[in-house]
């Protein structure tokens, strides 16, 4: 058979099958949030997801439900179905999914969404290959066995015969979706583990992404808001005279607390007929607040409070050994306090939404890492089947876990409900600072006994922190032991090791945070290690290749070895082994830290003149297991070490008598660009199953910072950040 010959009319009529193209879809494991026991499982958690469709012309659409905020998953995920698949990725359309229960878990958060999504999204390009394969053979009447697909074409190994993919798609489409497919080599992937390009990166770079705050659509009208800026108060008097004598003001609208997780806080909002207009009448709104019982919130003294809370005893959430024996036995005592202040998510896209409520209809727009979230709670606010709140999801311009909260989309519905009109609603820099979520403030004190030879004989780990889970129950007052865990399960080898639990009351809305707890933990265990191997008179490397090798828990040896190499990788790519010969004033440190199933290490050169740090160099490896995107994953590791730059050397939220000081970027100074160091990122080729990627690489860098300091200057520093802004 001669394929030129083929018409597609003839095509179809031959083979008696309905147009329309190929669709597949596959089961998507439950939701990070449920393995964590955040959220509890649903039924739908395990429902037909992931689409793939392939038109008659051979144009390919694969779906991704995960949210694309910059880190390139909408890259990544797509293209690792393509390979499956045998397409042609310059045939390839990627298509962000909107909230839809057939995509699976849509949460974007955790550095889950590869580890989640990688085995499916593969299946369901084995099974589209599979699929069209079968379609050729039946065409040919020949047997799927002699048929391979290759770049977006099935050829017939019999006699080199080749249907397109566009030709098949109908076809392919009626054949049965198959139960189990054979998954490809590692040598034999053409996208996977390569470096493949952004498919929207033309688009980013001429300005055509659409992003939450581009959103346009007929009649909108736009809307600012105030909240109270001490959580937990409310509303006392408003006078919104001036502001609506002002030309384009269309209204001030008072939105209530909404005391359901992710709801708002409560605020004033204008509507006009423009954003410049609502914003500059809003600054005309006289509000008197009762601001309530966190009125007194003072971050300073409640540091001072937290540390005095973790350096006498507290809670014991686990234990193991005889810590008491080994302290009574030690030749050495070792005791430090860690701290760290709140940070706020500070995207460059602050909180943005459209929301049209209608009668009959609820639509959405916005950036948002949870658009089930923003279902379920203006579900509950308009007492509607959530399913049927429409939400398309926009690239978010920078997100770091403040997207997967939606008050800001709550409040647009709010606004849009009482006033009609179709709205956007976009918060200012000094709102999203001031009334948002943060990571949390903490403290935490350790203590090590050390015999002879220096080895550590025991481990006492006291944390103090306001935790997440006080967003879904606001009487805790301590982390939990769950909280806890990567204290529990760190990799270091300690026989008798005790945790606690210190009291840590929650003063306002604490929320996912880039890398989570695992920056303070990273903090205090890589710079407490560095301090014991000065004590022990041993260099940081020999100190924790030896702290590693006396993990003797069988299950964890695994990743003992993934961790020491890639510790062994960046004192190696580094001027570790040479720094003796750095110049005066010039030192570099160790950093290893396990997170998100992810191992990273970091070797930081700086240079210290008096209280002056200038990091020069950072040398970073990671084994994240299979990696699909080689520039993507580098780019994630550039970012943590901008992220973590900044929240070591200058970024802290600060409360005073309840409220923000800081209110931009002036007084919350992220990295500048003529800050940035040299970064080489350093992969660790490994055949394990993906695991986390965007949030791993910000825990070490700060341990890494504070040892490369003491190594130039002798100074130490244990408070994150280390030159804390006055505000």
């Amino acid at each position: 058979m001669n394929t030129n010959k083929i018409s597609r009319r003839n095509f179809l009529k031959n083979t008696s099958i309905a147009a329309g193209g190929l669709f597949v879809s596959v089961v998507i494991p439950a939701s990070p949030l449920v393995e964590k026991g955040i959220i509890e499982a649903k039924a739908s958690d395990t429902s037909l997801n992931a689409f793939i469709h392939i038109a008659d012309n051979g144009d390919t659409t694969i779906y991704c439900g995960r949210c694309e905020m910059g880190q390139g998953i909408s890259t990544a995920l797509p293209a690792a179905v393509a390979d499956e698949m045998e397409a042609d990725w310059q045939r390839v359309k990627v298509k962000q999914g909107d909230a839809d229960e057939k995509y699976g878990p849509q949460g974007t958060g955790g550095s889950a969404s590869i580890r989640i999504m990688y085995q499916p999204m593969r299946e369901a390009g084995a099974k589209a290959k599979a699929m069209l394969i079968a379609a050729a053979a039946k065409v040919w009447k020949t047997s799927p066995e002699n048929c391979i697909a290759q770049s977006h074409f099935v050829i017939n190994q019999l006699n080199q015969q080749k249907l397109g993919y566009g030709e098949l798609a109908s076809i392919a489409a009626n054949m049965p979706i198959p139960e189990q497919v054979t998954l490809k080599n590692k040598s034999e992937f053409n996208y996977i583990g390569k470096n493949l390009p952004r498919h929207d990166q033309s688009e980013v770079v001429v300005g055509k992404r659409i992003y939450g705050v581009d959103v346009k659509i007929p009649n909108l009208k736009y809307a600012a808001i105030i909240h109270c800026p001490v959580l937990g108060g409310k509303l006392k008097s408003l006078d919104k005279s001036e502001a609506l004598k002002r030309k384009g003001v269309l209204a001030v609208v008072e939105i209530p607390r909404f005391d359901v997780p992710f709801g708002s806080i409560g605020g004033v909002a204008v509507v006009a007929t423009n954003t410049w207009i609502a914003q500059q009448a809003a600054k005309q709104l006289k509000i008197a607040w009762d601001l309530g019982k966190n009125a007194n919130y003072d971050t300073q003294e409640y540091k001072k409070q937290l540390v005095n809370n973790v350096e006498h005893a507290g809670v014991v959430t686990a234990e193991r050994g005889n810590i008491k024996q080994a302290f009574n036995e030690a030749k050495h005592i070792v005791k430090a306090t860690y701290t760290g202040g709140h940070l706020s998510h500070a995207p460059i896209e602050p909180n943005a939404s459209v929301v049209w409520v209608q009668p009959h209809r609820c639509e959405v727009w916005a950036s948002t890492q949870s658009p089930v979230d923003i279902q379920n709670v203006l579900g509950q606010y308009l007492k509607r089947d959530p399913k049927e709140i429409i939400v398309h999801v926009a690239m978010a311009g920078g997100a770091f876990g403040r997207k997967y909260k939606c008050d800001y989309v709550h409040e647009a519905a709010v606004i849009s409900e009482k006033t009609g009109f179709p709205i956007q609603l976009i918060w200012s820099r000094e709102e999203d600072m001031r009334t948002g979520y943060y990571h949390s403030i903490n403290a935490q004190h350790i203590e090590a006994s050390m015999d002879e030879q220096g080895n550590v004989t025991g481990w006492l780990h006291r944390a103090a922190f306001p935790s997440i889970s006080t967003l879904f129950n606001p009487s805790l007052v301590r982390p939990t032991a769950r909280n806890l865990d990567d204290i529990n399960n760190h990799l270091f080898g300690i026989e008798n090791f005790r945790c606690e639990s210190g009291e840590a009351k929650a003063h306002t809305r604490i929320g996912w945070y880039r890398a989570v707890y695992a920056i303070f933990y990273g903090f205090a265990f890589g710079t407490f290690a560095d301090e014991l191997a000065h004590k022990a008179n041993k260099d940081t490397f020999t100190f924790l290749n030896q702290i590693f090798d006396n993990n003797h828990n069988l299950q964890q040896q695994s990743d003992v070895q993934r961790a020491k190499k890639v510790l062994a990788t960046v004192a190696e790519s580094s001027a570790w082994f040479d720094r003796d010969k750095l110049p005066q004033g010039q030192g570099i440190g160790l950093a290893v830290h396990y997170s998100f199933q992810s191992f990273v290490a970091m070797a930081v050169h700086v240079e210290v003149k008096g209280d002056d740090i200038r990091v020069l160099n950072v040398d970073c490896a990671i084994d994240c297991g299979q990696v699909l995107n080689t520039d993507g994953a580098t780019a994630q590791m550039e970012g943590a070490v901008v992220m973590g730059m900044s929240l070591a050397l200058s970024t802290e939220i600060t409360f005073r008598e309840g409220a923000v000081v800081n209110s931009n970027f002036h007084n919350y100074p992220v990295l500048r660009i003529n800050a940035m160091p040299n970064v080489n990122v350093h992969i660790v080729h490994s055949d394990f199953s993906p695991t986390g990627l965007g949030e791993p690489g910000v825990a070490p860098f700060a341990p890494a910072l504070s040892n490369a300091v003491y190594a130039a200057s002798k100074k130490r520093y244990r408070d994150l950040p280390f030159k804390p802004l006055a505000v």
